[in-house]
C-alpha cells in the first residue's frame, strides 16, 4: 500500500546537499513529499550539474526566502580552458576550441584581480533571467538569439589555481546574482582561448554551510522513521545576522495584528529586524524606526 502523504508539514529552514543531476526543483519536490509540506521553495537555485548547499524554506519560512537569497555565497569548481560552450558549462554544445596559452602564477593572480570587486557581468544565455517576459533559457532552446544586458555583481574573493595545462580550480566568495558560469566564460575570453565551467559546488550561503546539510538519502532514512522534521531548523535561523527586537505582551499582540508598537529599551533603526515576544516566541520581521517603533513587515502566526 502506498504511503499517504501528510499535508501539514513543518515550518523552518532545511539545508540540503544537492546531488549532481538533480534540478533544484527536483529537490524541492522530493522534500515536499518527504516532509508533507507543500509550501516549500529554494532560496537560490543551483544548476543541475552543480552540487552543494541548497537552502530550502518551508511553510511560513517561505516568506523569508528574500533574506536568505541576499546572503553572499561561496563556491568551488573547475574550469576547462580552450573549449567554449553555448551554456558556459559542461552540459552545453561546444561552440569553439582554441589553444590554451602557457599560464603561470602571476597571470592567474592578475586574472583574479581583474574579476574581483564590483564588476559588470552578462548572465549566460541559458539562464533564468527574463527577456520580454520570457526566460532566457526558453528563448535559447528555441534557437532564438538572446541578448542580455550586463549587470553589476560583486566578487569579494577569487582564487585561481592551475590544476593542469588546460584546467583551473576556481574558489569564489560573491554577492547574490553572480553567475560562476559567466566568470568561467569571461576568464576564458580574457585569456583568448575560451572556457567553460566543468564542475561547481556551493559551500556556503550566508552563515549556512554545506557541512551542516542533509543528503537526500539521509532525509529519506529520517522520513522512513517518521523523524524528517528533526532536520528542519527554526525559521528565525534565516535572520540571525539581523538585529532583534523584544516586545512585551501588549507589543506582541499589536505586532501580530499588523499594528505599529513602540518597543521598550533602546533599539537601533533597522529595515528588517527579528521580532520576538518576551516569552521567546518568534513573531516575524519588523522595521524599526529611529524612535524605536516596530512596524510589522512579515508576521508569523502560530
Amino acid at each position: 500500500m502506498a504511503r499517504k502523504r501528510a499535508t501539514n508539514g513543518p515550518d523552518g529552514i532545511l539545508l540540503v546537499d544537492k546531488p549532481a543531476g538533480w534540478t533544484s526543483h527536483d529537490v524541492v519536490a522530493k522534500v515536499r513529499w518527504l516532509l508533507g509540506q507543500p509550501r516549500t521553495g529554494h532560496a537560490g537555485t543551483l544548476d543541475p550539474f552543480a552540487t552543494g548547499l541548497l537552502v530550502l524554506c518551508l511553510g511560513q519560512a517561505t516568506r523569508l526566502s528574500e533574506y536568505v537569497m541576499a546572503h553572499e555565497k561561496t563556491y568551488t569548481g573547475e574550469i576547462v580552458l580552450g573549449i567554449a560552450t553555448d551554456t558556459a558549462d559542461c552540459e552545453g554544445a561546444v561552440t569553439a576550441r582554441s589553444p590554451v596559452p602557457p599560464l603561470d602564477g602571476a597571470t592567474l593572480e592578475r586574472l583574479a584581480r581583474q574579476f574581483t570587486g564590483r564588476i559588470a557581468q552578462v548572465p549566460p544565455a541559458y539562464s533564468a533571467v527574463k527577456v520580454a517576459g520570457q526566460r532566457a533559457y526558453d528563448l535559447a532552446r528555441q534557437g532564438k538569439a538572446v541578448e542580455l544586458a550586463a549587470r553589476q555583481v560583486e566578487v569579494f574573493e577569487l582564487r585561481l589555481t592551475l590544476l593542469a595545462a588546460d584546467r583551473l580550480r576556481i574558489d569564489v566568495r560573491c554577492g547574490p546574482g553572480t553567475y560562476i558560469r559567466s566568470l568561467a566564460r569571461d576568464i576564458g575570453e580574457a585569456l583568448g582561448c575560451g572556457a567553460h565551467l566543468a564542475s561547481l559546488r556551493r559551500l556556503r550561503s550566508g552563515r549556512f554551510a554545506v557541512d551542516e546539510a542533509w543528503s537526500v538519502e539521509e532525509l529519506e532514512r529520517l522520513a522512513g522513521m517518521g523523524r524528517a522534521g528533526e532536520a528542519v531548523l527554526p525559521a528565525d535561523e534565516a535572520l540571525l545576522e539581523h538585529d532583534c527586537a523584544l516586545l512585551g505582551p501588549a507589543g506582541a499582540a499589536a505586532f501580530v495584528h499588523g499594528n505599529v508598537h513602540r518597543a521598550g529599551g533602546a533599539l537601533r533603526p533597522a529595515p528588517a529586524a527579528r521580532v520576538y515576544s518576551t516569552a521567546g516566541e518568534f513573531l516575524g520581521v519588523g522595521a524599526v524606526d529611529a524612535g524605536g517603533s516596530v512596524q510589522p513587515v512579515k508576521v508569523f502566526r502560530a
